[in-house]
């Protein structure tokens, strides 16, 4: 285990050493949260990936393997057809908004009156978000040290939050793209191909499992539909995914790039649902599916390579703890904090505006770890933060992006009722019931449409600034120093 240990301090200490880094190109708001504007088709598409393909990506699609089979795929294949959709229908707009929140687009889009409740929505799913990744720790630590779950917490959540302290995106993307090569290294090149030769080929994996865990739709069609439903529209409007595209240099990169990324993702489901079915005739008899992960790299990979592929399951937990981090911080500084003290559009020193974002990270960074210590069910905050999400915002910021007719006051009543709804009935159904979602999203749908018509339609005057905010005919809604020529 030695060289293993070698292995995963290396990769530690080589995430803190790109956030300092990362730190000294971080002089303005916009290097800070969207690292320029100016990252390049391969870079993007890298840390796009690395991004949506967390430790409930990971860890959780190889359990659901276990459990289903190759059906099992179907949760993170759902992310990354999110994911394509996002990127051929509406990321090249999105990039041309040049805004910073989802918030921001919704002021501009309905007139400057959607910001602050759309904002209190965003944080909590941002937030729960991160606490998922961050609980994660604990599993992988585990299995590496066998370490205290707290503690696990504590370490892994403290090197995310300084990195991502020091050097905002710039940090982040420097170590997603580490975080997407050794995850594409780990988990596709290693684990998969050694998982299925360990459990005898597919021909014995036949033999021994029952022909559902072979069905393509063994895991249920309302477990698929409601997937779709929480994570193929929860990637169109996550400000975690926004943030990344935002960070395009072009319409093109966040276009092609994005889809790039997409592409991945149903690679990366497949080889999660195949791994989770090789460990299942390996290890038939686990107490949790969620062990699957961890038992079959301690007991079946070599020295070494296990080091490498537990390597890559932290890099998956930590791509999407930070791009969650900064999108909750992001939010909560930009779209709560400084709209309630009246500032949002008070143009500061450069300074300043990167100071305050990075003591929102800290600040954030700190709630999360709390947050983590606190909860123990990964797959109840996952869900929590996508209903809140889906139920709350999808009909707001779609509708806002492909019908005129939608108002403020449409928007903010959908907001209101989508998420109160599935409030209540994740109170009476329980959290990890359908009804939330299915009920918050048809309430926020009737209420868009209802207050919509029966209010005056947005001012032609907000819906041509609009239209050229789309087109890429105006400036960024908050405007950054020009750096010195260099």
């Amino acid at each position: 285990m030695a060289v293993d240990y070698i292995v995963i301090v290396v990769y530690l200490a080589g995430m803190l050493a790109m956030g300092w880094w990362g730190m000294r190109r971080a002089k303005s708001k916009s290097e800070f949260l969207v690292a320029g504007r100016r990252l390049g088709p391969a870079l993007y598409s890298g840390t796009m990936a690395a991004i949506v393909l967390g430790g409930a990506s990971t860890i959780g699609g190889v359990g659901l393997g276990y459990q289903y089979g190759l059906s099992g795929a179907w949760m993170v294949f759902t992310i990354g057809l999110g994911l394509l959709a996002l990127s051929v229908f509406f990321s090249a707009r999105i990039a041309r908004l040049k805004v910073y929140t989802v918030s921001e687009m919704l002021d501009l889009r309905y007139g400057g009156r959607a910001g602050v409740i759309s904002g209190v929505v965003m944080w909590a799913y941002t937030l729960m978000l991160a606490v998922t990744s961050t609980i994660a720790y604990a599993t992988i630590f585990d299995v590496l040290f066998d370490m205290n779950r707290t503690l696990a917490i504590v370490l892994g959540g403290s090197i995310v939050v300084a990195y991502s302290t020091l050097g905002g995106m710039w940090s982040i993307t420097l170590t997603d793209m580490v975080q997407f090569v050794v995850k594409t290294i780990g988990v596709l090149l290693l684990l998969l191909p050694i998982a299925v030769v360990k459990a005898g080929g597919f021909g014995e994996m036949k033999a021994k499992l029952p022909t559902e865990y072979f069905d393509p739709l063994g895991i249920g069609g309302e477990t698929i539909f409601t997937y779709v439903l929480i994570y193929t529209f929860g990637m169109l409007i996550g400000q975690d995914i926004w943030q990344r595209v935002f960070t395009a240099r072009s319409d093109r990169t966040a276009q092609w790039g994005g889809t790039v990324a997409g592409t991945y993702c149903l690679a990366y489901a497949l080889a999660g649902a195949v791994i989770g079915t090789a460990a299942k005739v390996l290890y038939p008899n686990l107490a949790s599916a969620d062990d699957a992960f961890a038992t079959i790299v301690k007991h079946e990979l070599p020295v070494g390579v296990r080091g490498l592929v537990l390597a890559a399951a932290l890099a998956a937990v930590m791509s999407t703890s930070s791009g969650a981090l900064i999108a909750c911080a992001t939010v909560a500084n930009n779209d709560i904090w400084s709209r309630l003290r009246g500032i949002a559009h008070r143009p500061e020193e450069a300074h300043d505006e990167v100071k305050g974002n990075r003591a929102f990270i800290l600040l954030m960074g700190l709630a999360v770890i709390a947050t983590a210590i606190a909860l123990n069910n990964v797959v109840e905050a996952l869900t929590v933060a996508y209903n809140l999400l889906v139920g709350g915002l999808l009909v707001p910021i779609l509708g806002g992006l492909l019908w005129r007719r939608g108002t403020a006051q449409g928007a903010l009543a959908s907001v209101a009722v989508g998420g109160l709804t599935v409030v209540v009935l994740m109170a009476t159904h329980g959290i990890l019931a359908n009804e939330p979602v299915y009920y918050g999203l048809l309430s926020s749908l009737v209420a868009y449409l209802a207050v919509s018509l029966a209010t005056p339609p947005t001012d032609a005057a907000v819906l041509t600034a609009w239209r050229d905010r789309l087109a890429g005919r105006e400036p960024e809604l908050v405007s950054d120093p020009v750096p010195a020529p260099q």
